[in-house]
């Protein structure tokens, strides 16, 4: 073998393994994980889809990804997850490095749903759809939505809580005000509770919102509030169950844990555990799976560009995105067992641990 015969021959070695090596590289950063190849069309190339998350910090996430991940792999594609650890800046330059890995379609789950318009902006001058993951992104020429009815999250929130304190001083605890969910929850807040505020029976003692859905913000703020009011305060619609957590710590404290009704959402197994203990009235069920495989078949349709029919539409600020909003379920003690456990959402065990044997579910004893 000559001396250019070697060059060649080594060329071709090293492009080998260079390629080798992107390969082993493609499932996303920070360890997330990819899904496993599933059935394709012979001949047809597999389906990237690159899923931006906001954080992993609160607990219903990880599953979202989990889910979203393994239907994903069932329909033939791989996902590329990147978590942007709740930076919107690092979120959009995160999509960016999807983008120029050649990703067929982005799905998002916005820090910051206005934000997050410049990703969606990005995506479309490479011709790659966005679907917005459970929050919308606002303001930009989205391509679809997939979430449960927030505002219907809301209204079933203050809704319960209406009937279980017709009449009493309401503390109003917002989630983050850069998530358009937020809102949305506060606009369903404010349509049951309305009738009752007219009617004067219901009186608006404080209304806060919480960055970031901080649980801590939560309980300084009603820490505050319960000082403002000389601990009068009879009800609290708390957003979701980790604000939730924050109020009920602030009302352990002043000795008014279990003697004021508390609101949350997305049955995280603190706030399970809260409502089997009597500390927290309720929350909303929102089941994950459904959510997370709808996504993922709804992404595949997007990359290969067929037809999807929606129910709805949501304004965006922009234009009315079609959009796919499934049901959330309200949950107290009466029906935790049946809803939230019986579903699998969490075991037996580890909602009813801090509860004495003879007060378990009937169901379930059998």
């Amino acid at each position: 073998m000559n001396r250019s015969e070697i060059f060649r021959a080594r060329a071709l070695w090293l492009l080998w393994a260079v390629m080798l090596a992107w390969g082993g590289c493609r499932s996303g950063d920070s360890g997330q994980p990819a899904s496993s190849p599933g059935p394709q069309a012979a001949g047809e190339e597999k389906i990237r889809i690159g899923l931006s998350m906001d954080s992993l910090r609160v607990e219903r996430w990880k599953r979202d990804r989990d889910l979203f991940v393994a239907k994903a792999g069932e329909l033939g594609a791989e996902v590329l997850v990147q978590n942007a650890d709740a930076d919107p800046i690092k979120q959009i330059a995160q999509c960016e490095n999807l983008l120029a890995q050649g990703v067929d379609v982005l799905v998002v789950i916005p820090r910051d749903g206005v934000a997050a318009a410049q990703i969606v902006e990005a995506a479309h001058r490479q011709g790659v759809p966005v679907l917005a993951y459970d929050r919308l992104i606002r303001n930009c020429d989205l391509d679809l939505y997939i979430s449960f009815d927030n505002e219907r999250v809301g209204y079933l929130q203050a809704e319960y809580l209406t009937r279980v304190v017709p009449k009493g001083r309401y503390f109003l605890l917002g989630g983050s005000p850069s998530d358009n969910n937020a809102h949305l929850l506060r606009r369903g807040q404010m349509r049951a509770l309305e009738p009752f505020i007219e009617r004067g029976e219901i009186e608006i003692v404080g209304d806060q919102w919480c960055e970031n859905w901080d649980p801590n913000i939560a309980l300084k703020h009603v820490e505050n509030a319960l000082t403002a009011n000389q601990n009068r305060i009879d009800a609290i619609v708390a957003s979701n169950d980790g604000t939730a957590g924050g109020a009920i710590a602030a009302l352990q404290a002043a000795g008014l844990a279990g003697k004021v009704a508390v609101s949350g959402q997305d049955a995280d197994l603190a706030a399970c555990q809260r409502i089997a203990e009597g500390t927290q009235t309720m929350t909303v069920y929102k089941p994950l799976r459904p959510l997370a495989e709808r996504a993922a078949e709804l992404a595949v349709a997007l990359a290969r560009g067929e037809p999807i029919q929606t129910d709805t539409t949501l304004n965006n600020g922009k234009k009315d995105v079609p959009s796919v909003l499934l049901d959330p379920i309200p949950v107290d003690r009466n029906n935790l067992y049946e809803v939230v456990i019986q579903d699998g959402f969490h075991p037996l065990e580890a909602v009813y641990q801090n509860v004495p044997r003879d007060q378990w579910p009937t169901a379930a004893a059998d």
